[in-house]
């Protein structure tokens, strides 16, 4: 069963991104399930540190982009939105090449907060970095 009340499908979120800072870095949505959203990221000279590993704010991107999607896809577009309301992330493991995927599952879906746990693994399925996105949710008639 799924938990989304609207579902914007894969092009429309490719549309959608397409002149953001997530496609600048190449970061694509690859699936939509019932529960979860899934997006990868390249590790390239778009997203590394000088060091030659994946930056920590390009995990904090992929986390807030695939979380953001998923909070507002829960949402009748309609009434309300989400908006990012706090964020953290723990970088467990260091990615020097390939493509990181992230999946964004919901830990709490209320009436006026969301929090999701977004885990992002390198192409081995190692965790590289586990973040918490916690989103506002805003209702369009008080806006």
């Amino acid at each position: 069963m799924s938990i989304w009340k609207w579902n914007p499908g894969l092009e429309a979120t490719q549309k959608l991104s397409a002149k953001s800072m997530s496609a600048h870095i190449g970061l694509v949505v690859t699936e939509i399930g019932d529960d979860f959203v899934r997006g990868t990221l390249p590790v390239d000279h778009r997203t590394v540190q000088p060091w030659g590993r994946l930056h920590g704010g390009a995990n904090v991107v992929l986390a807030e982009e695939l979380g953001s999607l998923a909070a507002n896809m829960c949402l009748d577009p309609n009434e309300s939105f989400a908006v990012g309301l706090d964020i953290n992330a723990n970088h467990l493991r260091g990615v020097t090449s390939g493509i990181v995927t992230g999946t964004a599952r919901p830990v709490h879906i209320g009436r006026t907060t969301q929090v999701w746990e977004i885990r992002i693994e390198d192409d081995k399925g190692q965790l590289a970095c586990i973040s918490r996105l916690t989103m506002a949710v805003v209702s369009k008639t008080k806006v």
